[in-house]
């Protein structure tokens, strides 16, 4: 992970869960020295929340709850459908629209929390790109809407699902595409 685009990677270990049957998830990671730093970024009963914290204790950053905010982890959720395939054909909170060869339309929410991605396969007809032109990032404590990008690869067969185990999530901008968020999956289960 990185803050800016001129930053240093931050190395992090997280662990998240994705509900396949609602639009939810609670994504937990750790960073910094001794993994001191705590980052919850969540959709819980259909409210985003994220938050930072030092030692889980002491607040470093907090994003108030808003709809901008919401619909910011409806894109996420959307995006990263690739990583909980069961919610294409289990959640109902999902609606699907053809886009042409190779690329559909996901989205959820409804009014101010409306989100949509669209979703390019790859030659497998598997997710290779999640893509939302308007998503929330907080620039210098203000929310702008901006361009945002999430590629996945590294398709491995694993307890009988094709995932990606590599992906790779970056903002972009007039002043260009950067990746801001870099990942290797180690380990994935279905939980029930």
């Amino acid at each position: 992970m990185r803050a800016s685009a001129g930053a240093a990677w931050q190395a992090f270990t997280a662990e998240q869960m994705i509900d396949t049957t609602q639009c939810a998830f609670d994504w937990r990671a750790r960073s910094g020295p001794l993994g001191m730093v705590h980052i919850r970024d969540a959709l819980i009963d259909g409210a985003g929340q994220l938050d930072v914290r030092a030692l889980g204790l002491v607040p470093l950053a907090q994003v108030l709850p808003s709809a901008e905010l919401t619909r910011g982890e409806l894109i996420r959720y959307l995006a990263e459908i690739a990583l909980a395939p069961d919610a294409i054909l289990q959640n109902p909170d999902i609606r699907w629209s053809d886009e042409g060869e190779r690329r559909l339309i996901a989205a959820a929410g409804s009014g101010p929390t409306a989100a949509e991605v669209v979703l390019t396969l790859d030659r497998e007809g598997r997710i290779g790109e999640a893509y939302a032109p308007e998503r929330g990032a907080l620039v210098d404590g203000v929310t702008v809407l901006k361009p945002w990008r999430g590629v996945f690869s590294d398709y491995r067969l694993h307890n009988g699902v094709w995932l990606p185990f590599f992906g790779e999530v970056s903002w972009g901008g007039p002043e260009g595409e950067w990746a801001y968020w870099q990942g290797h999956m180690q380990t994935w289960s279905r939980r029930g």
